[in-house]
């Protein structure tokens, strides 16, 4: 896992999954790659892959060529995480 982005409020880190065992115990393979955005406010998370992972880090170096505003880039992380919220459950 890869912290790329950490505010008061929101955290996006890049987790690497591993892939699914061969059938004969080999070494993992096949593994997938996506984005975690948690709002810590609300202790809730979404995980994007694929082309919604693609489509989030293209808005966010749009943006970041704007401004630096950390409040700004709060906003747009908030757009994301206001669907599909998992709740974080701390073991």
């Amino acid at each position: 896992m890869i912290v790329l982005y950490n505010s008061d409020s929101f955290a996006v880190m890049q987790v690497d999954l591993p892939g699914d065992s061969t059938a004969t115990g080999d070494a993992l393979s096949g593994g997938r790659s996506g984005l975690e955005i948690v709002d810590k406010t609300l202790r809730k998370g979404i995980f994007l892959d694929g082309d919604m992972a693609a489509g989030f880090m293209a808005s966010v170096e749009a943006l970041t060529r704007q401004t630096t505003d950390l409040d700004d880039i709060d906003d747009h992380l908030a757009r994301y995480t206001a669907s599909g919220l998992q709740t974080m459950v701390l073991h």
